[in-house]
């Protein structure tokens, strides 16, 4: 499966070379029938791009131009001490497309996780730019559901991570360990994750600064939160047509349409088969079937 994601184009862009350096890591597939368009899939935590690893194949060889960045912070791309707000991650996404690799038509973005919290921003700042949109599996902040279950044992480590230090002490030597906790406790399918997917994301997130980066998304929750209210006050709910994508037996499943109608104009709802959070890796066939059936519906 690792043979896989090493035999997708990876490639490096720098955004900012200095001061701070933004350089963002992607992999893509490319088409392999007459091309249908271009999507982009948003990765959540504590994972990469590395998670669509096993749908990236089967969406180019259903004839699209398939991206998957590491966004800031995260994967092979740089860790800047700050921007980490929703709405610095998917411009960094937006320029990505449109200014280095020179994509001018509306784009299918698709976001898991804080995945989904980027991708929700991103149709907001771009909905020009935007062909439709999925995304789930994220309590957004700014919603009902948010503020509801924030402070929640399920959702215990929204506070935790959100303590300034704390966290990159506790965990640091013992990333994988921390990792797997929520691979086994979020998911329907331990053996979706296998020894070798493991010990990958455990080596991404023991690299120099790679946790500090990953909680200080978490740390910019409330700054997020004030930013979606103040884009749904000023330019109402997302007009782009959308999807709110989840797993069959996850946590959210209930809750996620409800979620969604407060700041989608058009929505629909789905659930892959199966699954529990980890939806990309636990169930990939009806990952892809579930957004191939959306955007060409």
């Amino acid at each position: 499966m690792a043979s896989t994601y090493a035999q997708l184009t990876h490639r490096q862009v720098w955004l900012q070379q200095s001061d701070p350096e933004i350089r963002i890591h992607y992999v893509e597939a490319k088409p392999t029938i007459t091309p249908k368009g271009i999507i982009l899939l948003i990765h959540g935590f504590p994972e990469s791009s590395y998670q669509f690893r096993h749908a990236m194949g089967p969406l180019s060889s259903a004839g699209y131009l398939t991206i998957a960045p590491d966004y800031r912070g995260a994967g092979y791309s740089s860790r800047p001490l700050a921007g980490y707000t929703k709405k610095v991650l998917a411009t960094d996404l937006h320029d990505l497309i449109t200014k280095h690799l020179k994509i001018t038509k509306p784009i299918h973005v698709v976001g898991h996780d804080i995945g989904g919290m980027i991708a929700h921003a991103y149709a907001t700042l771009f909905p020009d730019d935007v062909a439709s949109l999925i995304w789930g599996e994220c309590p957004l902040p700014g919603t009902t559901v948010y503020d509801d279950w924030k402070h929640t044992p399920a959702l215990w480590h929204f506070d935790f991570h959100s303590v300034p230090d704390l966290p990159e002490l506790l965990v640091s030597g013992h990333e994988k360990q921390y990792l797997k906790h929520f691979y086994d406790r979020l998911g329907q399918n331990p053996a979706a994750f296998t020894e070798a997917d493991l010990d990958f994301y455990a080596t991404l997130y023991s690299a120099p600064g790679a946790m500090r980066a990953g909680f200080n998304v978490y740390r910019t929750f409330e700054e997020d939160k004030v930013d979606n209210r103040r884009w749904l006050e000023k330019k109402g709910k997302v007009k782009v047509r959308a999807m709110i994508l989840g797993g069959e037996y996850s946590l959210e499943a209930l809750k996620s349409e409800s979620m969604a109608k407060e700041v989608n104009e058009q929505v629909v709802a789905a659930e892959v088969a199966g699954a529990g959070h980890w939806i990309a890796e636990e169930n990939p066939d009806d990952f892809v079937k579930k957004i191939l059936g959306f955007i060409e519906g």
